[in-house]
């Protein structure tokens, strides 16, 4: 994994410690992928885990857990 894939999820775990919507930060983590895709880069594996977290935390927040 490169220097930038790094702070980028360096950024986007800063990002969910603040926020207390997992909708805000799972739409961070989207447009970070999104980024990538446009540019033609594989999607690192920890971003599509952070997807993944980040979607679980969304729907159990929608569930009321």
């Amino acid at each position: 994994m490169n220097a930038e894939v790094v702070q980028e999820v360096a950024e986007l775990n800063g990002l969910i410690d603040e926020h207390d919507d997992p909708r805000e930060c799972y739409a961070a983590v989207r447009d970070c992928i999104r980024k990538h895709r446009e540019a033609g880069d594989e999607i690192p594996e920890d971003l599509q885990r952070l997807e993944q977290v980040m979607l679980t935390e969304c729907l159990a927040a929608s569930q009321g857990r």
